[in-house]
C-alpha cells in the first residue's frame, strides 16, 4: 500500500511539518509572485514559495441579515471580524428582544487567518431603515419595522420564525420575478435601494478596518455578501466574494436577477465587475447542495453557460451547520444516493430542501445532485456535450453559515448553536439536533493577503474541514516513486511534488508514457483534536458507455471500519491513532480512455458529537439503555418546561435517545474529517476537442 503511518509519531509529525513549506522565508528577492497583485499594501514578511495553510471562513451572517437580527443577534460585521481575530462576542439568551441583555459569550481559542462576512443582500435596504436609521426616518415606526425589532407577529407575542417567513417570503422564496416586495419599500419617503447602498458601504468599511495591510499580514478580510435564492425552499444560495476593495456599487441579489437565476447573477457580475470596473474581480460559492431539491446544479443550457459556471464557481461548500453535502448513506435502509460508502451518514438532514417541516425524503427518492460527489461524476459525463467544458469542476471548502456573527466557531465541546435565541438555552439547541458547528475553509497560499488567497481559491488549491484543523496536502502526477516511500521522508517533499506533479484543484499533466497516475497525500493532526485514523482516496470516473462510477480506497492509517472511539462515561478519546500520515498511492485500475477525478478524505478518530455532550450535561445519557435514556429525557423535558425554556408538550430531549441503532444519520460519536479539492484526469482526445 505504501504508507508511512508513524512508529515514532512525534518524529514523523515533525518531519511532515518540515515538508509543508519553507518556514519563515521572507520575500527577500524581487522575483514577482505567481499571482497578480491588484492592491496597494506592504509586502508580507512571511512569504512561502511552497505555500502555507491558511484557515478561514467564507460564509458568515451578522445583525445585518434579517434572519439573524430577528433572533436577537446584535453582532455587526465589525464585531464579527474582531471575533475572527480572537476577541469575544456576546450572544443572546432565550429571549433578548427589545434590548434585553446578551448573556452568553463566545470566543475562539485560535484566531482565523481570513474571513468574509456574507450577509443576505436581499433585504439590506429594509434592514437599514428598520434597525440602523435614526428615529423619525420614514418607515422606521411602521408595522414591518416594529415587527423586525421586537420579533412579534402581533403586539405582545414573540414569534421570530413567523417574522422571518413574513420578511423573506417574496425576496427570498419567490419562484420568479412576480409578486410584491416588502410593503415597507412602497411607503412614502422610503428608498430601499439607497438604504441598501448604505449597508453595503458599512460592510466594505468593516472589511477595510480589519484587513491587516501591514507587513505582519496577520488577518485578511474579503468584501462579500450572500445571493439568497430559494424557490419553494430549494436552496440555490451563493456567497459572492470580491478579490479586493474594488467592488460593485450595490449587491446583485435575488431581487436584482428577477428570481432564482444564478446565470443572471454571473451575467451581471461580468457586466458590472469584470468588464464594468477596472480592477474588480469576483467569484461565487454555492452552498448547501444537500438541501437544494436537486436545483443547485442543473445541466447548463448551452456551452456558454457551462463556461460561465466553470469560471465564476471554482469552489463549492462541502459542509456547513446545515449539514454535509459530500454524499448520503442511510444506515437503516442499507442504501445510499448513488453510493455504497457507509461513511456518508456524516451530518445529514432528513429533508432535501430547507423546509424542515416537510416529511423526510426516502433514500431512493433523494435528488442525486444534492451531493457534490455525484455532481463531480456528472460533470465528467457532461463535458463532451459542452465542447469539453466540465460545468461541475468544483474544488471543495467548508464554512459555518453561522448567524451569530462568530466566524469559525466550530468546536464541538463549546457549540452554542448558530441562530441566536433560536438555539438558546440548551433545550432549543437540542431541538435542532441535526445541525452542527459547521466547517472551515483552508487554502494553500504564499502569503496572508487578499490577492494570494483569492488566487488560491480560483485555482482550487483548497480544502474543507468539518471544523477541526488538520493540515492536508494532496498532489498527483505520473512520476512519483511509489516503492520505498522516500518522498514521504524527504525534507524537500513539497518542492519535488510540485516539480513532478500538480496540487489539489488541478488537472493532471499530460500522461508520461504508459504510466498510471500516482498521488502523494500527507496529513498532520490538529493538536487540539483527536488523532488521525486514516486517509482515503475517492475516485470517480465515466466508462465507455457514459455511465458514472465511484470507489473509495483506504491508502494510509488504520483501515478498520469502526474503532472503539471514546470512553462512553467521560467522552474522552481512547488511545490510538496517528499524529501524521503520508503515502504515495498508484491507481493500478487506471484506464487512460476514461475521464476521472480523485480527492482525499482524511478521517480523525471518533469523538463525542456536540449533542452527546450537551445531552449528558443535561442529565440524559445517549450511551445508556433505551429505557433509561427515555426516562432521563422525560425528566429533562419536565425540568425545561418548569424553567420556561420550552412549552408544555415539547420534548426536545427525546432527541438525546436517537442512536445509530434507531436513526439513519444521528451518531453519538463522529469522525471529524477533511476533504481535499479533486485532481482531474482528462483523456488526450477529449482535451484536444
Amino acid at each position: 500500500m505504501g504508507t508511512t503511518s508513524v512508529g515514532n509519531r512525534v518524529h514523523v509529525a515533525a518531519a511532515l511539518l518540515l515538508c509543508l513549506a519553507v518556514p519563515g522565508m521572507a520575500q527577500a528577492s524581487h522575483k514577482p509572485p505567481p499571482f497578480e497583485r491588484t492592491e496597494q499594501r506592504e509586502a508580507c514578511r512571511s512569504y512561502q514559495p511552497l505555500r502555507q495553510p491558511l484557515f478561514g471562513e467564507t460564509h458568515l451572517h451578522t445583525s445585518f441579515s434579517f434572519d439573524a437580527y430577528v433572533f436577537s443577534v446584535r453582532n455587526d460585521p465589525y464585531a464579527a471580524y474582531a471575533f475572527a481575530k480572537g476577541a469575544p462576542v456576546r450572544l443572546p439568551a432565550a429571549s433578548a428582544m427589545g434590548g434585553k441583555p446578551q448573556t452568553r459569550t463566545a470566543q475562539l481559542s485560535r484566531p482565523l487567518d481570513f474571513a468574509a462576512v456574507t450577509d443576505h443582500s436581499e433585504l439590506f435596504g429594509e434592514m437599514q431603515v428598520c434597525t440602523r436609521s435614526p428615529a423619525g426616518t420614514p418607515g422606521r415606526s411602521g408595522f414591518e419595522c416594529r415587527q423586525m425589532r421586537t420579533g412579534e407577529v402581533v403586539p405582545g407575542k414573540e414569534n421570530p420564525d413567523a417574522v422571518v417567513v413574513a420578511w423573506g417570503a417574496n425576496p427570498v422564496l419567490r419562484p420568479n420575478g412576480s409578486g410584491p416586495l416588502q410593503p415597507l419599500c412602497s411607503r412614502p419617503g422610503v428608498d430601499c435601494e439607497e438604504s441598501a447602498v448604505s449597508v453595503w458601504q458599512t460592510i466594505q468599511d468593516a472589511a477595510e478596518e480589519h484587513y491587516d495591510r501591514s507587513a505582519d499580514c496577520t488577518f485578511t478580510t474579503f468584501v462579500a455578501y450572500e445571493y439568497t435564492a430559494q424557490p419553494q425552499y430549494a436552496n440555490m444560495h451563493r456567497n459572492v466574494i470580491f478579490r479586493n476593495e474594488k467592488v460593485i456599487a450595490s449587491p446583485i441579489s435575488n431581487v436584482t436577477t428577477g428570481g432564482p437565476y444564478p446565470n443572471v447573477l454571473w451575467e451581471k457580475l461580468r457586466q458590472n465587475c469584470l468588464e464594468g470596473m477596472p480592477g474588480c474581480d469576483v467569484l461565487t460559492i454555492p452552498h448547501n447542495a444537500n438541501v437544494s431539491g436537486g436545483m443547485m446544479f442543473p445541466d447548463p443550457a448551452d456551452t456558454k453557460e457551462a463556461k460561465e459556471r466553470a469560471f465564476f464557481e471554482p469552489l463549492t461548500e462541502i459542509i456547513q451547520h446545515k449539514g454535509a453535502s459530500e454524499c448520503r448513506w442511510d444506515r437503516l435502509a442499507g442504501a445510499g444516493v448513488q453510493t455504497t460508502d457507509e461513511l456518508c451518514t456524516f451530518e445529514q438532514l432528513l429533508n432535501d430542501t430547507l423546509n424542515t417541516s416537510a416529511p423526510a425524503v426516502p433514500i431512493d427518492e433523494f435528488p442525486t445532485r444534492n451531493f457534490v460527489r455525484n455532481v463531480l461524476k456528472d460533470g465528467l459525463a457532461l463535458a463532451p456535450s459542452y465542447e469539453g467544458t466540465n460545468p461541475f469542476k468544483y474544488g471543495l471548502i467548508g464554512s459555518t453559515d453561522s448567524h451569530n456573527g462568530d466566524p469559525g466557531n466550530t468546536v464541538e465541546t463549546t457549540f452554542q448553536g448558530h441562530g441566536g435565541t433560536e438555539d438558546a438555552p440548551v433545550a432549543p439547541l437540542i431541538d435542532h439536533v441535526r445541525t452542527g458547528p459547521g466547517g472551515l475553509a483552508v487554502v494553500w497560499a504564499e502569503e496572508n493577503s487578499r490577492d494570494s488567497i483569492f488566487a488560491a481559491m480560483r485555482r482550487k488549491e483548497a480544502y474543507g474541514t468539518s471544523g477541526t484543523r488538520p493540515v492536508v496536502r494532496f498532489f498527483g502526477g505520473w512520476d512519483y516513486e511509489v516503492e520505498g516511500r522516500r518522498l514521504c521522508r524527504q525534507r524537500d517533499q513539497v518542492k519535488v511534488a510540485y516539480a513532478k506533479g500538480v496540487p489539489m484543484g488541478s488537472d493532471l499533466p499530460p500522461r508520461t508514457r504508459s504510466k498510471n497516475p500516482r498521488f502523494l497525500v500527507s496529513a498532520m493532526r490538529d493538536p487540539e483534536s483527536a488523532s488521525l485514523q486514516r486517509i482515503q482516496i475517492i475516485k470517480g470516473w465515466v466508462d465507455a458507455e457514459g455511465e458514472t462510477h465511484e470507489k473509495v480506497v483506504g491508502v494510509a492509517g488504520s483501515l478498520t471500519s469502526r474503532p472503539s472511539g471514546v470512553d462512553t462515561r467521560t467522552c474522552k478519546p481512547l488511545p490510538g491513532g496517528f499524529n501524521g500520515l503520508c503515502t504515495i498511492w498508484e491507481d493500478k485500475s487506471f484506464d487512460p480512455k476514461q475521464p476521472a477525478f480523485y480527492y482525499a478524505r482524511v478521517l480523525e478518530n471518533p469523538t463525542c458529537r456536540w449533542s452527546t455532550m450537551q445531552c449528558k450535561a443535561a442529565g440524559v445519557d445517549p450511551f445508556s439503555s433505551a429505557g433509561t435514556c427515555q426516562r432521563q429525557a422525560k425528566a429533562a423535558n419536565a425540568k425545561a418546561v418548569a424553567k420556561g425554556e420550552i412549552e408544555s408538550g415539547d420534548t426536545p430531549f427525546d432527541n438525546c435517545c436517537l442512536t445509530e441503532g434507531n436513526d439513519p444519520f444521528i451518531e453519538r460519536t463522529i469522525q471529524e474529517r477533511a476533504w481535499t479539492s479533486p485532481i482531474w484526469y482528462t483523456p488526450a482526445a477529449a482535451t484536444s476537442r
